[in-house]
């Protein structure tokens, strides 16, 4: 549990938020529609293409607000801090996945895409010892490019160069942003054993 910042008037840190609170409702909202944005991505006509980009931009939504209520009600808590990126990664890979397998989007995309992904959370977990590196304005782009490019290919209608041009830009800023990390994770652990922390930081 997170503790939160001290009371302005009692001076002593306020009480941990708890499991059970409006952000982390909101992450398990995410987790169960995606088998329903599925569901309706996989169905026929026009309308469950819409239906599953309504509820693909809802389920989107939540994810930016999920996080802004955890930060400023200090609702933060070690469930929401797993619970989070795997609901984010959850809706954005069976978002390529699927149009994949509908033969709408390349597997390479969505291979290179889910394994940067995938990686990067696998190292988070490796360099926590070491410290925490924040969140990138680079990182914020990614995800509002992943978002954007996904719902142009989930929305009907003759759309394809402005999905290839999105989906590009998505493609490429997911790719750098990784590199990034990556150096970012090498010099941090270099830094903290260089340091004689050995690694407690």
């Amino acid at each position: 549990m997170t503790t939160g910042p001290p009371d302005p008037l009692t001076g002593s840190a306020a009480a941990p938020a708890g499991v059970y609170n409006v952000a982390n409702l909101l992450t398990m909202v995410r987790i169960a529609l995606v088998p329903v944005f599925v569901w309706l991505l996989f169905a026929e006509g026009t309308g469950g293409r819409l239906a599953a980009l309504a509820v693909f931009a809802v389920a989107s939504i939540t994810d930016h607000i999920d996080g802004e209520l955890a930060r400023r009600r200090n609702l933060v808590t070690d469930f929401g801090k797993i619970a989070d990126p795997i609901a984010d990664k959850t809706l954005t890979g069976s978002a390529l996945i699927g149009l994949s397998v509908l033969g709408e989007l390349w597997w390479w995309v969505t291979i290179t895409i889910l394994v940067r992904e995938i990686g990067i959370t696998l190292l988070r977990l490796v360099v926590i010892r070491y410290g925490v590196i924040p969140a990138s304005k680079g990182g914020k782009l990614k995800t509002a490019l992943q978002i954007l490019a996904i719902g142009l290919y989930i929305m009907p209608g003759p759309l394809d160069p402005l999905r290839w041009t999105t989906m590009g830009a998505a493609l490429l800023v997911t790719v750098v942003t990784g590199l990034d990390y990556l150096v970012q994770a090498w010099r941090l652990r270099r830094e903290t054993l260089s340091g004689g922390v050995g690694g407690t930081v």
